[in-house]
């Protein structure tokens, strides 16, 4: 028996065993199918916040930091899709969503990068307590995506949390802001003055988390910032 047809017996045996199912709906996918069935990528509730210059992202900051660019992926309901899709990608460590979901954004950036000529992409960061606890960061394949078909350096070492929290989901955004305002920091050299740097995390809820880095980095002299999240929540 050769060993390409052993690579594919084998493989044929674990779909059978450990079939492929939709991260949206949990129906059996097709052969042509990744991710997601046809008809939750049907179903998926795009912003179109890429072809709008104010949409509800750059809104959410508007007066508090002077944002060069902010799009959102999807809007985020709950008990849909994309609440599904956040929760296998950040806490069932189903790390192949974001390079799904990154890879896919990315052909809406294209002209968007061309315009604006992010210099890095940079994720919102986890405590070092959080990231040993978790074992790895929801949005860093989402980065890895974006930066790969954009060709925009990744760098998760300049932004980082100084302190560890507990989860905010349940503050308002005055208490998730006062908490916020003290986590984040930069650390720089000469070299990254005057970059453009596109923050980038899962959802958007208050605000307050992404506010924080932005003026984090703003901390660097002549940079700029824009924001590209998975979701943008709605109230």
């Amino acid at each position: 028996m050769s060993l390409y047809f052993f690579d594919k017996m084998l493989k044929k045996l674990i779909n059978l065993l450990y079939p492929k199912l939709c991260y949206g709906c949990d129906s059996l996918l097709l052969k042509n199918e990744n991710i997601l069935c046809c008809g939750c990528i049907h179903d998926l509730p795009i912003t179109y916040h890429h072809n709008l210059e104010r949409n509800d992202t750059t809104k959410k900051f508007y007066g508090i930091i002077p944002l060069e660019y902010g799009s959102s992926m999807f809007y985020f309901h709950k008990d849909g899709i994309i609440q599904k899709l956040i929760h296998n990608l950040k806490y069932r460590n189903k790390q192949e969503i974001g390079t799904y979901l990154g890879k896919l954004y990315a052909k809406d950036l294209l002209q968007i990068n061309e315009k604006h000529q992010f210099t890095e992409i940079i994720p919102v960061p986890l405590h070092q307590k959080r990231l040993s606890e978790r074992g790895y960061n929801q949005v860093t394949t989402f980065c890895e995506a974006l930066s790969s078909e954009l060709n925009i350096p990744h760098n998760p070492s300049i932004l980082f949390r100084n302190k560890y929290s507990k989860t905010q989901t349940k503050k308002n955004r005055e208490k998730r802001k006062e908490v916020a305002d003290s986590l984040f920091d930069v650390t720089f050299s000469k070299q990254d003055q005057g970059k453009h740097f596109l923050l980038i995390d899962d959802v958007i809820t208050s605000g307050a988390t992404l506010e924080a880095c932005a003026k984090a980095l703003l901390k660097i002299p002549n940079c700029k910032v824009s924001i590209v999240t998975i979701a943008y929540t709605l109230s």
